[in-house]
């Protein structure tokens, strides 16, 4: 997944000339570490992800819980995981104080998150700036809830769905792709700003758009999507 650094950068910046000033971050050696998380005795678990800057991809397939690799060459990008009573949290540290990037647009930071497709996941994505890759068909979904910042973002929830799923979309000023199932019912609702979106396949009715299973199949879902300025584009697989 390439990244926009310098999109990214200025993001970051901005933030940091409004938050205060951290300790300046220099780039460092590229590294990669792999981590896993086992299941467990969890029937259920929730799944919350925190992420900074930089390129996010989420998908299935994994044995474990979680099987991720992390990339990055600035220290204080470096993740952590925690697995307690059923939620896991992966977070960048510095997050809610993101460490002083300023002048630097070289920096890498990207997440490879495989999730266990047979757990009932519910599951948050919370991302600041960046490019994100949410491939979540085939996860055992119970909910959902993204929060996205600067940037441009796939979330493909194409495929068939075992149950009934509420999902929150909060896209800011993102670039925004939402891939929607053929044969599964999907209802999804847009508050936006001025916001472009483009609807091929799907009928509207006052900001409500629909597929031709809505009220046909078993299972539906309801996507909320709040937006403010940037482009969706919704897309029902073929």
């Amino acid at each position: 997944m390439k990244t926009n650094h310098l999109l990214i950068a200025l993001v970051l910046v901005a933030a940091l000339l409004i938050a205060g000033c951290a300790p300046r971050a220099r780039v460092g050696e590229l590294r990669t570490e792999s981590q896993s998380v086992e299941l467990g005795d969890a029937e259920s678990v929730r799944v919350e992800i925190n992420f900074g800057a930089g390129d996010l991809e989420v998908t299935g397939g994994a044995d474990k819980l979680l099987e991720a690799d992390f990339t990055y060459n600035v220290d204080k990008l470096k993740p952590e995981l925690k697995y307690t009573d059923g939620t896991l949290v992966v977070w960048q540290p510095e997050n809610e104080g993101l460490p002083d990037l300023r002048g630097i647009t070289d920096f890498r930071n990207e997440w490879d998150l495989h999730l266990y497709n047979e757990a009932p996941i519910n599951l948050s994505v919370d991302m600041g700036a960046g490019n994100s890759n949410l491939q979540l068909a085939g996860l055992s979904l119970t909910g959902l809830d993204i929060n996205l910042g600067a940037g441009k973002s796939t979330i493909d929830l194409s495929g068939d769905w075992a149950r009934d799923l509420n999902i929150s979309i909060d896209a800011g000023a993102a670039d925004l792709t939402v891939r929607l199932p053929k044969d599964v019912g999907v209802r999804v609702e847009v508050d936006h700003g001025p916001a472009m979106i483009d609807a091929t396949g799907l009928a509207e009715a006052e900001g409500v758009y629909t597929n031709a299973a809505y009220g046909m199949s078993e299972v539906t879902l309801q996507v909320d999507i709040q937006t403010g300025v940037g482009q969706i584009n919704l897309e029902v697989e073929d």
